[in-house]
């Protein structure tokens, strides 16, 4: 982070594909609500660039690469800034599509909130508690913030931000595929039907089975057997994990998208999958688990953009990204 005049700082934050969840939202204090489950947290995500220049007025502007409304890391910038007087600009780069599963509105929430804290000099706890807040509130997601603190295979024990929640993480090394297959789904309406919450919750009984320590087969089943109890995949989605499913590929939707993750059990099965994908003409990415989660970073050489930081990987993750502006509002 610099100081001085036109301070700035850079931050990073990791998408994330749910598994499998039950949502837990009735403790008094809402830092200790959101959700119990399992996800991966991934090597691509949300990056933050931040600066604060002086003002008179206290002014806020959040913005992204895919000008997507940004409502929720806006009213995490806001909540920060508070009553201080200056002019502060948020660009938000998305390296995965929005409103597909991926978990971008709480990766932009906690990395606006790591780049905004820099630049006024708050702590990155108080930069993690409102990005809870924000996505809880804004119905980003129940349990987003605190699964990607860490890296690999994330679950969830206890719900909520620490020190309220209980977030293990362990390596996933594995490689999987991971494509989109139909057009954004809302969380927040989703968030917000008591007849979807009812399925999730049955479903999510599913947590109670887990292994203390899944290897990679077992949590893709367990997410498998999640995705095919809440039934909330569209038809084409669900038609194409049972394809996925009869090529040995062991595959789930990423709560909530229309997008799908897929293991393949050997070799043989991996090349059948991306031949069967490619002959549908399903643009398919592979990815890996972070080894880290979220982080500030040091800023930029070019303060106009958030440019290539050395220690991020940047996979091919960008020919799932629409070409259009999204209209999911993360």
């Amino acid at each position: 982070m610099e100081r001085g005049p036109g301070r700035r700082a850079l931050a990073f934050a990791p998408a994330h594909l749910t598994g499998l969840f039950r949502p837990s939202t009735e403790a008094r204090d809402p830092r200790a609500r959101g959700s119990v489950g399992a996800g991966l947290v991934l090597e691509v995500g949300v990056r933050a660039y931040a600066r604060l220049r002086p003002s008179e007025r206290r002014l806020v502007h959040v913005h992204s690469s895919r000008r997507s409304s940004l409502p929720i890391s806006t009213e995490v910038a806001r909540r920060l800034l508070g009553s201080r007087k200056g002019a502060l600009s948020v660009r938000l780069e998305h390296e995965v599509p929005i409103g597909q599963g991926f978990g971008t509105s709480a990766a932009g929430a906690v990395a606006t909130g790591l780049a905004v804290a820099a630049v006024l000099g708050e702590s990155p706890t108080r930069a993690i508690e409102i990005a809870h807040l924000a996505d809880l509130y804004g119905g980003g997601g129940l349990g987003g913030v605190a699964a990607i603190l860490g890296g690999g295979l994330e679950l969830r024990h206890r719900p909520g931000i620490p020190p309220f929640g209980r977030v293990d993480h362990s390596a996933f090394s594995p490689s999987f595929l991971v494509g989109v297959l139909g057009g954004p789904i809302s969380s927040p309406r989703l968030l917000r039907s008591e007849p979807v919450l009812r399925r999730i919750a049955r479903a999510g009984a599913l947590w109670e089975e887990l292994p203390t320590r899944p290897d990679p087969e077992e949590f893709f089943t367990a997410a498998g057997r999640f995705t095919d109890r809440v039934a909330l995949a569209p038809t084409a989605l669900r038609a194409l994990l049972r394809g996925l499913r009869r090529r040995g590929a062991l595959s789930f939707q990423p709560m909530f998208g229309s997008a799908f993750a897929a293991l393949p059990s050997t070799d043989r099965a991996r090349a059948a999958t991306l031949k069967w994908l490619g002959e549908r003409g399903i643009a398919t990415v592979e990815l890996r688990c972070a080894r880290t989660g979220a982080r500030r970073l040091p800023p930029p050489a070019d303060p106009g953009a958030p440019g290539r930081s050395a220690d991020i990987v940047r996979p091919a993750a960008a020919s799932l990204l629409p070409r259009g502006p999204s209209r999911r509002r993360p």
